[in-house]
């Protein structure tokens, strides 16, 4: 029976991340932009366009789907690392994003030790795989826009064992900052004693995140690379008016060299 739930399993989820149709994506950077970009630690956001894609976006308001935590390293092949539903917790290339909207979020202030800790927590993760045989984790996908109230639409997200990777991507990612005691979005609480509020910030559940509190986080900071390598409006090209001149002759002509 186990091996029955578990092929039933592969099926429903190649079913449900199979790219849909009309996605429009809005990035102008390049792979190897987006690799320069990144450092160790850093969090890229991920829209995605496949059926689970759209029913997370649903769940969770956002239009970010996925999560992947880059990890450095010289192999360009497994320097970002993400959870999937059928290879579950797996290095890839940033090279896989580059036709899909993206954002990185960049924790600020942690220090060399605890970015250490990160990174070792999920490189320890790799391999975790998804339970594939409860389908019932797979089915609350199966339709993009579940009649779910609002309240309840993040938890919907938490159902299963409680396996960093039988959520969604992002919490074993929200796992490995509160590792170190790394605030996302962290509860707030008040302590009014001696006198004296006082905000006190409580660890929330690692599966109730997702891919949208790296975003809100307070504590990390949005990066993009079109502005972080220099950007000039004035320097467009639009459609509508007369090509600019090239200023650099000689960075167009290594572009264009075999």
């Amino acid at each position: 029976m186990n091996g029955l739930l578990t092929r039933l399993g592969y099926a429903l989820s190649r079913y449900i991340e199979k790219p849909l149709k009309g996605y429009q994506s809005f990035s102008s950077t390049t792979p190897e932009r987006l690799r320069q970009t990144l450092q160790p630690c850093d969090v890229l956001l991920v829209e995605g366009n496949s059926r689970v894609a759209s029913a997370i976006k649903y769940l969770t308001h956002s239009t970010w789907s996925h999560v992947a935590f880059f990890a450095g390293g010289d192999d360009p092949d497994t320097q970002l690392i993400e959870a999937d539903l059928q290879d579950g917790v797996r290095t890839v290339s940033v090279s896989r994003f580059a036709h899909l909207n993206t954002r990185i979020c960049r924790p600020v202030g942690l220090t060399n030790d605890d970015a250490a800790q990160v990174i070792a927590f999920m490189r320890g993760s790799i391999g975790k795989t998804y339970d594939l045989k409860n389908i019932f984790d797979l089915l609350r996908y199966l339709m993009p826009n579940p009649p779910v109230p609002v309240r309840f639409r993040r938890q919907m997200l938490a159902l299963g064992s409680g396996d960093p990777t039988r959520a969604i991507c992002s919490t074993v990612i929200a796992q490995a900052f509160q590792s170190v005691r790394y605030p996302i979005l962290p509860a707030l609480t008040e302590d009014c004693s001696k006198d004296q509020a006082r905000e006190i910030l409580s660890i929330r559940h690692h599966s109730l995140f997702t891919p949208r509190d790296f975003d809100l986080s307070p504590y990390f900071r949005i990066v993009k690379p079109t502005i972080e390598f220099g950007f000039d409006y004035q320097n467009l090209n639009w459609a509508d008016l007369p090509p600019k001149p090239d200023l650099n002759p000689a960075a167009s002509a290594r572009k264009l060299a075999p």
